[in-house]
């Protein structure tokens, strides 16, 4: 859009995303009411690029809305005020989505996907994925090259029990993290260890270490209730051992953890 030297107009789609949404809809404004334009709707008056994101998590019937708009016709019919738009020559739709990981019912209608050019975008090559880790995350490029080694490490474990490789993003956000003097290890654990972490403010990225210490404490805390819960069952099987019956230690790790959950169980249904 920014070398075209047009304007765009971002759409976010999800599941509750209408085609009144994307078209428009009447708003009350004082004693009357008044038509206002979607986004899809301004797109197309404007000439103007509309970007679908992530257009599989939107209902079906929601997504045919466009089919007039990507195929010969080149309209978009507005039913509450009776009328049909025509795009001008410089209106471009484009959407995107991520194949491979949803299921089968959020997969693009092969109706909808023969009315586009498919570009199929991969990860780019190391040299410059490194580059652009460095430039967006604030760090060296030996950092940025060793966070793009990890990463690749990591994709080569998909279909072999890893659903999803580390994206670039996920890259820049160690980066980021890494910049801004959180330890390497725990920023590339924090942003690739499986969590999808949006980046928060820097006060809040400061007080990571705070919480990643507390959290320890209170995995030390759960590992002292579970030495409490073991005393506790051996007292209550002390009569076992007056009468010189040996007590099995898998047994009692088998209770520990059958008290564990009914523990856990309780507090759930408690919330």
């Amino acid at each position: 859009a920014w070398r075209l030297e047009r304007p765009l107009i971002t759409v976010a789609c999800h599941e509750d995303l209408s085609s009144t949404d994307l078209v428009g809809r009447f708003l009350l404004e004082g004693e009357e009411t008044v038509w206002h334009d979607g986004p899809l709707t301004t797109a197309v008056r404007n000439g103007a690029i509309c970007y679908l994101d992530e257009i599989v998590e939107a209902r079906k019937d929601t997504v045919v809305i466009i089919h007039p708009l990507t195929d010969h016709r080149r309209r978009l019919p507005i039913e509450k005020l009776g009328t049909i738009v025509d795009a001008p020559s410089d209106f471009m739709l484009v959407v995107s989505y991520n194949p491979g990981y949803q299921s089968i019912l959020k997969d693009l209608k092969q109706s909808t996907r023969q009315r586009f050019v498919a570009v199929e975008f991969d990860y780019p090559p190391p040299e410059m994925e490194a580059e652009i880790v460095a430039r967006e995350g604030g760090v060296d490029e030996g950092t940025a090259r060793d966070l793009v080694l990890i990463g690749q490490k990591v994709r080569n474990l998909r279909g072999h029990g890893l659903e999803e490789g580390v994206s670039t993003r996920l890259l820049i956000y160690a980066a980021q993290l890494i910049a801004l003097g959180i330890p390497p290890v725990d920023a590339a654990e924090v942003a690739m260890g499986g969590i999808e972490h949006e980046p928060a403010a820097e006060h809040e990225l400061a007080e990571m270490p705070a919480r990643r210490l507390a959290r320890i404490e209170a995995l030390d805390r759960r590992r002292a209730d579970g030495d409490r819960l073991a005393g506790e069952i051996e007292h209550e099987h002390e009569d076992h051992e007056r009468r010189d019956r040996p007590h099995d230690r898998r047994d009692l790790h088998r209770l520990v953890l059958i008290r564990e959950h009914e523990d856990q169980r309780n507090a759930e249904q408690a919330e």
